[in-house]
């Protein structure tokens, strides 16, 4: 797969077919129009292109600057979809401009002279250009009159990949990864950076590793403590272990942070990034007595890690 983040140095691209949109989870729901797209390629002899953007699109025409909630950052979202057997992504710089863009102008300047289409694959309900003007028809229209086709996504499965997408982040948000785990047909993961923390951990025999992510909207899954895998940048081993997210009651602690043990782990790994896999929920965060009592309650909470697990071996 070929990506492509300068819309002005693009290839010739040879009878391609399209879809556009943002794909954040690369979900199950998703997977069927991405099928779609790479076999009608195929069966054509065409290129498959897939055109998204970044930013987010709300990021730019939305004024409320709190955070999306992001299933996938840019860098997962691309991982993902180097998968589907997808050729070429172009991930166009969105900016107020782009998005002003007088639909007809859109059609021509951008779809037509830079992407050659013989097919585009959308949904009915597609919106393009200045107050989102452009629509099916006006791609339709543009079709006869450029020698390309439109190929309607079935409304049955827009609605499901909407769905879906609703249900994985509120499953996520209510702690729920299981039910997100089915939707995505993948465990949610994320990847930070390790940083150096008060190091309250080792003094109960738990050390962490605390979790920086850069990207603000990126959605962290609700407050309390999973079993995970996890893969650091330096390292292929898949690593095992559990991981804490919230603000650590019991030490009064007053930000929210996310604090991963490694089981059967001592390598120094600050400053490294590290990829973590969620593979299951074992409870919300508690409030103890003592820290005696949260060392005790870690224990049980290794056991139930190493259980969920025991399975994975890669």
């Amino acid at each position: 797969m070929k990506v492509y983040t300068a819309i002005d140095q693009l290839p010739v691209f040879t009878r391609s077919v399209i879809t556009i949109g943002t794909f954040d989870g690369v979900h199950l729901g998703h997977k069927k129009i991405l099928k779609q797209l790479t076999e009608l390629a195929e069966n054509i002899d065409g290129d498959s292109v897939l055109i998204t953007f970044y930013p987010h699109p709300k990021k730019i025409v939305q004024q409320d600057r709190s955070p999306l909630m992001l299933i996938n950052t840019q860098e997962e979202k691309l991982k993902l979809l180097a998968d589907e057997g997808i050729a070429h992504v172009v991930v166009v710089p969105f900016s107020i401009e782009f998005a002003e863009q007088d639909p007809q102008t859109y059609v021509e300047d951008f779809l037509v002279k830079k992407f050659n289409p013989h097919t585009i694959i959308i949904g009915y309900d597609h919106r393009f250009g200045k107050d989102r003007q452009g629509d099916y028809h006006m791609l339709e229209n543009a079709g006869e009159a450029f020698n390309f086709q439109v190929k309607e996504i079935e409304e049955k499965l827009l609605k499901d990949v909407t769905i879906s997408s609703t249900k994985i982040r509120n499953a996520l948000l209510g702690g729920d990864v299981k039910t997100a785990a089915a939707y995505l047909g993948y465990n949610y993961f994320f990847t930070g950076k390790v940083e150096e923390g008060a190091k309250l951990g080792r003094t109960i025999n738990f050390p962490t590793a605390n979790i920086s992510i850069a990207d603000d909207d990126k959605l962290i899954p609700a407050n309390g403590v999973y079993a995970v895998t996890a893969k650091t940048n330096n390292n292929e081993a898949l690593l095992k272990g559990m991981m804490n997210i919230g603000v650590r009651p019991t030490v009064d602690g007053n930000f929210r942070k996310i604090e991963v043990h490694l089981f059967d782990f001592n390598e120094d790994i600050y400053g490294h990034d590290i990829t973590i896999s969620i593979q299951g929920r074992i409870r919300n965060e508690i409030k103890f007595p003592s820290l005696a009592d949260l060392q005790h309650q870690l224990g049980q909470d290794k056991q139930s890690a190493m259980e969920l697990l025991k399975e994975i071996t890669a």
